[in-house]
């Protein structure tokens, strides 16, 4: 089954001070080595380096060339897929956004939710709450060791 990840996770498997690391690092490194694809969507990966290299958001930033390196290492594995939108995109954002009010920080949410959707990715692992009210998906917390 292929899954995704949210920025919040790849921000952590970057950042050896914060407290999620160990966990975060070896959620990304399971989900990259297969055998199932994980599908990196390109606005969580633009996410991970506006913030991973903003000093006034991200508390270690990271050089941009270092930020680049790490998503360069993820990309070029096997079992790793980066699609964009394609055709019939703004239909489904529009279905994926009926019953949930899609403005602010719920935008970019939906916007990778109808990319799951459009790539049939059923799963996300993420620690952002805000991506349980979309009901068509399974948001999987690395962080919750609840069984």
């Amino acid at each position: 089954m292929s899954a995704t990840v949210d920025a919040n996770v790849l921000l952590y498997a970057s950042d050896s001070s914060s407290p999620f690391y160990d966990r975060a690092s070896e959620v990304v490194q399971e989900l990259a080595q297969g055998p199932d694809l994980l599908y990196l969507f390109w606005p969580v990966l633009m996410s991970y380096l506006r913030i991973s290299t903003h000093p006034a958001i991200f508390g270690n930033p990271l050089p941009v060339a270092k930020a680049m390196s790490n998503l360069d290492g993820l990309v070029r594995r096997a079992h790793v897929r980066t699609p964009g939108e394609s055709a019939g995109f703004w239909s489904l954002y529009r279905t994926v956004t009926t019953g949930v009010t899609a403005r602010g920080n719920l935008v970019p949410d939906a916007h990778v939710v109808a990319l799951m959707r459009q790539n049939g990715v059923s799963s996300v692992w993420t620690h952002d709450r805000d991506l349980r009210r979309f009901v068509e998906i399974r948001v999987r917390d690395p962080f919750d060791r609840a069984p």
